[in-house]
């Protein structure tokens, strides 16, 4: 069983490839009362054109059906995977996102019992006529809900103009005609797709023996007869570089109007440490540019053109990638105004090593605490694995950034041509 060791951390990665595919990482964590587990497939909201293994014509399927197949694990034949979670005294739950689904526990006592049921629900799907059309209610209610959320339709806008034809413009969930198409036996076609063990990982981080866990997994894996599957072919819209639109404007019941300013990635088509460079340059150019104890932030929030609200984010792939920068605002334009001309002038005149060093031990900072929030760590580790890159290796990454490395990425990604605005106004 390979062992990854940090020894700036003083953490080790234990890790296994299963015979049917599936890697199991175990990151022991002695002296925590929390244990936490994930399973996780690389399938997201995205994944709505591909080639399945075997087969060589595309299939197309609606959107939001990541998300409506994920809702619809958590129902078995004779019940409610989240009664047999609670009885044990564990908390269950799962997210779709753009380009994965990760089901997860975390508990304090029996841990075992709740892995096997972890392992067993996300590998024993039960889809029937009747449960698919009552699910496509509460899904469209829960779309109709999202629509009605200003913070949701000033993000979705965001993408919107940033993006022409790429399915990151589309809400995770789909839109209530695209529900409406889903069936029972799409749900299973995408499921055999994207649910092979060869697909997924599981991860556990807490007091738990490493061997044991392995004995498990490998124990309930033995008999579930998983053969080899060919890669998944997945195949997306040719994107366009410019933005679909410099400006979405949209007018709700809100108190005063709430503003994002978008970046369109174009440096495209990177992988594993590469993309892991991409990721953390920017997001320590975003820190240098607007974080709060940067002279611009400080200076917005004098000017009362931010608040509290104002963050900044980053969200990078090999496909696609976008920085957003926003929060409510008194002057949309004003503010745009501003994020711009210090974004460009950073851009060309570069940040000073006393920004960087600022910027640089924060982020670096921030990402060290991650391994006492498990949550979080499991979402990061699952996040690069991936992408090609491990926990450590993408720590490796940010202690080795240097200045020149933050400002060659400035000068690729805040660009006036790749830049476009969401505002959502008073009505």
């Amino acid at each position: 069983m390979p062992v990854l060791e940090s020894p700036v951390l003083r953490e080790a990665l234990h890790s296994k490839r299963l015979p049917s595919g599936l890697q199991v990482y175990v990151l022991p964590k002695p002296g925590f009362a929390r244990k936490y587990a994930t399973f996780a497939t690389r399938y997201g909201s995205i994944d709505s054109e591909f080639i399945v293994p075997g087969e060589s014509e595309p299939l197309q399927v609606p959107d939001g059906i990541a998300h409506f197949l994920e809702h619809k694990l958590f129902e078995e034949k004779d019940g409610n995977v989240f009664d047999d979670f609670a009885k044990l005294g564990a908390n269950c739950n799962a997210y779709t996102d753009y380009t994965s689904t990760t089901y997860l526990f975390s508990c304090v006592d029996h841990f075992s019992q709740c892995l096997g049921i972890l392992l067993d629900f996300v590998q024993r799907p039960y889809f029937t006529d009747e449960n698919v059309e009552k699910e496509k209610g509460i899904i469209t209610q829960e779309l109709l809900m999202y629509k009605d959320d200003p913070g949701n339709r000033v993000r979705t806008g965001m993408l919107e103009a940033l993006y022409s034809r790429h399915p990151i413009r589309i809400d995770i969930g789909g839109t209530p005609e695209s529900v409406s198409r889903i069936t029972k036996d799409l749900l299973y076609r995408c499921y055999r797709t994207f649910y092979h063990p060869s697909n997924m990982v599981l991860f556990v981080v807490g007091d738990v023996d490493p061997e044991q866990v392995m004995s498990q997994v490998e124990a309930n894996q033995a008999g579930k007869g998983y053969e080899a599957q060919a890669e998944i072919r997945r195949l997306f819209p040719e994107e366009p570089a410019g933005v679909a639109q410099p400006k979405k404007v949209q007018a709700m019941a809100v108190a005063q109007p709430m503003f994002r300013l978008g970046f369109k990635e174009t440096r495209l088509g990177l992988w594993g440490r590469d993309l892991a460079v991409r990721d953390a340059a920017t997001r320590i150019a975003l820190e240098a540019l607007v974080g709060m104890g940067s002279p611009l932030f400080q200076s917005l929030y004098e000017e009362g053109l931010v608040d509290l609200s104002f963050g900044a984010d980053y969200h990078g792939e090999k496909d696609f990638g976008y920085s957003t920068l926003g929060g409510d605002t008194k002057d949309p334009d004003r503010l745009r105004q501003r994020l711009m001309q210090g974004a460009l002038e950073m851009a060309q005149q570069g940040i000073s090593q006393e920004d960087f060093d600022r910027a640089h031990r924060k982020f670096h900072g921030d990402t060290l605490r991650l391994f006492n929030n498990f949550s979080g760590l499991a979402y990061f580790f699952n996040h690069w694995l991936f992408k090609g890159v491990t926990l450590f290796e993408y720590l490796d990454v940010v202690a080795g950034l240097t200045s020149e490395d933050v400002n060659q990425r400035l000068r690729q990604h805040f660009r006036k041509e790749s830049h476009a605005v969401s505002t959502v106004v008073p009505k």
